[in-house]
């Protein structure tokens, strides 16, 4: 009686991915209260007893459970019921959020990166070419696993300071996805940053691409460079920190280093939208006009 187990699972699938009970019992023509008896106690029951019973006998251990199933009847259309089940298919809304392939592969890419964020967990500071001035943007960073442990917490604290709060992707110790929104709710300003991976554990700096909107919400992609300062997590004392803008004429030697490599001609890309009435190649020409002059 293997149809029975596969009858639990068609069962439990279409349950799963949100098939109502009665919807199924009508498709097999069964009543609700004798299709729940069978899903919730029968069933499993009978599968638990097949291990050490005969199926005949684990089917009848089952079936004492209660009073509203029919044995001849069960195994009288055991074998439509299950073919009608195999025919029944969950119905797919392109509008249901929790059908949105994109959303549900996202949940699922931050659930399994938690596994990963020990590699990468702990404070950073950031070194990046500031939007508005000729200066280094320093910004402290934050990742760790979220109390929750359902996703990789991700913390900045801008260097304006204010602090914003996100998520991370780790993608087979590649490539790594930080994101987070970089506005004040519920206005929607989508932070992304692109993270090469190391090949090695426990990397002391990260880099990548840092891609976001400018104050004029015109898309803009510069270079990151996210350099470990500890081990430690302890949000309490990442709140502490600050962020700064360091000039070019108050560079370290050491922070000049960071500079070459964020803020020089072509590790700052970005875009602008020209007031036009006609939008044509003539545009394109005077748009890197004005973003030279910038």
């Amino acid at each position: 009686m293997d149809e029975l187990t596969e009858i639990y699972k068609r069962i439990e699938y279409l349950r799963n991915n949100g098939v109502k009970m009665k919807e199924i019992a009508d498709r097999i023509d069964m009543a609700p209260s004798v299709l729940s008896a069978l899903y919730s106690s029968v069933l499993p029951a009978y599968i638990n007893l097949i291990r050490t019973h005969t199926a005949d006998e684990a089917l009848d251990e089952a079936l004492a459970l209660v009073n509203n199933v029919s044995k001849k009847r069960l195994l009288n259309n055991i074998e439509s019921m299950r073919l009608l089940l195999l025919e029944m298919e969950p119905e797919q809304s392109a509008e249901n959020e929790n059908g949105n392939p994109l959303i549900k592969l996202l949940g699922k890419e931050m659930k399994a990166s938690v596994q990963d964020a020990a590699n990468y967990a702990g404070t950073y500071l950031s070194y990046s070419l500031s939007s508005s001035t000729d200066s280094l943007k320093i910004e402290p960073y934050l990742i760790c696993p979220a109390e929750s442990g359902e996703y990789v917490k991700v913390g900045m604290i801008s260097a304006y300071n204010s602090v914003h709060w996100g998520s991370g992707i780790i993608s087979n110790h590649q490539n790594s996805y930080l994101m987070f929104n970089e506005r004040d709710e519920p206005q929607f300003a989508p932070v992304t940053i692109y993270l090469q991976l190391p090949h090695y554990e426990f990397p002391s700096m990260l880099k990548g691409l840092y891609l976001c909107l400018d104050y004029n919400h015109n898309p803009i992609a510069r270079r990151i460079v996210l350099a470990k300062l500890s081990d430690s997590t302890n949000v309490d004392e990442f709140l502490k920190m600050e962020g700064s803008l360091v000039s070019k004429n108050e560079l370290t030697p050491e922070l000049e280093a960071y500079y070459n490599y964020t803020c020089q001609e072509g590790d700052y890309i970005k875009t602008c939208s020209v007031p036009s009435p006609k939008l044509d190649i003539t545009d394109l020409e005077r748009e890197k006009r004005m973003l030279k002059d910038f």
